[in-house]
């Protein structure tokens, strides 16, 4: 493990910088408990970044800043949105730098995120963990948001398919928006993966969710693949008509983003939800599915081989 250096970053003067020479992460502590960076060293971000709220603290307006971040959910209004605009605590621990947010006031939620940097390849591991400070129980699942860069394309794969010989009952659903338009140009419906492409230019935003029991969702943009990898656990209760896997974009960025079953915290009790990261190099833009076969499965296979 790689032990954190405190580096300014977009204005904020107090960020956790780990690397490992091949990948890098910038961890705000002036707010959040948030990635705001991810990326090869000496590349480009693969996260969003807000201009105008980069390096941006205090106030009780919720920002979005970009970057990764974490939620419980279902998602509501004001419960889901308090602002993670003050300061958060680093803890360097031997093999990985813990990240505490106080606890929510309008909640009684402590957020942490555990992160871990592979100490030879473009992997992270991290753990994210909802403490119940509170004085009830609560029902929430961990989520976990990627604020994507413009310019890419989300691949979620779908259950494996079969005959209608063999299969009369149905095996998945898909979660759909009211705003979701199933005609936007920018999916493809696949036989096997759903693509969602970010464009700038789109006037309305999209959204969708899936139980993805391969437990894993990507991104491709500019040659990268950004992987993550997460367990789904089959016959457990999801948020949003069982969506273990979430995207969402608009001409600003496109969110991955995966979820916990949903749990009933005591007070006192936490509950985690891990997240792998992988980078790839040399991957072109996938269209159809058979480009995803081609070029995207076999970095998704050698991610699960070497984990």
């Amino acid at each position: 493990m790689t032990a954190h250096e405190i580096v300014s970053y977009q204005g904020w003067p107090t960020c956790a910088r780990l690397s490992n020479g091949i990948i890098e992460l910038i961890i705000t502590g002036d707010v959040g408990p948030r990635v705001i960076r991810f990326g090869f060293v000496n590349s480009h971000n693969e996260f969003a970044e807000y201009e105008g709220q980069v390096g941006k603290t205090g106030g009780d307006e919720w920002r979005i800043y970009g970057g990764h971040r974490l939620w419980h959910a279902p998602e509501a209004k004001p419960r889901t949105y308090f602002p993670d605009n003050h300061p958060v605590t680093f803890e360097q621990h031997p093999d990985f730098l813990r990240v505490i947010q106080a606890v929510e006031p309008t909640t009684g939620i402590q957020k942490e995120i555990d992160i871990a940097l592979s100490p030879n390849a473009a992997h992270v591991h991290l753990t994210h963990r909802l403490r119940n400070l509170g004085a009830w129980s609560v029902e929430l699942a961990v989520w976990a948001l990627s604020v994507m860069a413009q310019g890419g394309k989300a691949i979620i794969p779908m259950p494996p398919r079969g005959s209608h010989n063999d299969h009369l009952l149905p095996a998945n659903s898909l979660a759909l928006w009211p705003y979701t338009n199933m005609s936007d140009a920018r999916w493809t419906w696949g036989e096997k993966y759903i693509l969602l492409r970010q464009d700038p230019n789109a006037a309305n935003p999209q959204k969708t969710g899936a139980a993805v029991p391969d437990g894993w969702v990507a991104y491709a943009r500019s040659n990268h693949l950004f992987v993550k990898r997460f367990t789904h656990v089959r016959g457990a209760a999801y948020p949003d008509f069982g969506s273990s896997v979430e995207t969402f974009t608009n001409n600003a960025m496109l969110e991955v983003e995966t979820l916990s079953p949903f749990t009933t915290l005591a007070p006192g009790q936490a509950v985690e939800h891990v997240e792998n990261w992988y980078l790839f190099d040399g991957v072109p833009m996938p269209n159809d599915d058979a480009d995803v076969e081609r070029d995207v499965l076999p970095h998704v296979v050698a991610a699960i081989q070497t984990a």
